[in-house]
C-alpha cells in the first residue's frame, strides 16, 4: 500500500515496542486497527453512495433519450416537398427595326484632365 516492505515492517514494530513498552502497545494497536476498520466502513459507504448516484443517472439519461421531451412540440408529418422542373430562360427579345440603334460611343476625357473624386479611377489618398 505504501510501500513498505517486510523488513520496513519489522522495524516499525520493535521502533514503537521500544518507545511505547510492552503494556501500552497492545491498546495502541487495539485502537489503530479500529480506527482504520472505521475508515474502511466509510468509504466503502461512500463509494457505494457514489456507484448508486452514478446508476441512477444513467438510467434517467437512458430513460430521456428514449422518449422526447414535453415541452418541445412535436414535429409534423413528412410533407412531400414540390419539385422545381429546370426550365430555360425566356429568349431575349428581337431588335425593333424601327428604332433607332443604340449609342454605344463614349466621350473620351482630355488626357491633362484630372479624374473626379467618385469615379471609379480615382486615386485614394
Amino acid at each position: 500500500m505504501f510501500g513498505i516492505g517486510t523488513p520496513e515492517l519489522i522495524v516499525i514494530l520493535i521502533v514503537a515496542l521500544i518507545v511505547l513498552g510492552p503494556e501500552r502497545l497492545p491498546e495502541i494497536a487495539r485502537a489503530l486497527g479500529k480506527g482504520l476498520a472505521e475508515l474502511r466502513r466509510a468509504t466503502s459507504g461512500l463509494t457505494d453512495e457514489i456507484q448508486n448516484a452514478r446508476i441512477m443517472f444513467e438510467g434517467e439519461v437512458q430513460a430521456s433519450a428514449r422518449k422526447p421531451p414535453a415541452n418541445l412540440p412535436t414535429p409534423p408529418a413528412a410533407v412531400p416537398q414540390a419539385t422545381t422542373l429546370q426550365t430555360k430562360p425566356p429568349p431575349a427579345p428581337a431588335p425593333d427595326a424601327s428604332a433607332p440603334p443604340a449609342a454605344t460611343t463614349v466621350a473620351a476625357a482630355p488626357a491633362d484632365a484630372a479624374p473626379a473624386k467618385d469615379s471609379p479611377g480615382a486615386e485614394r489618398t
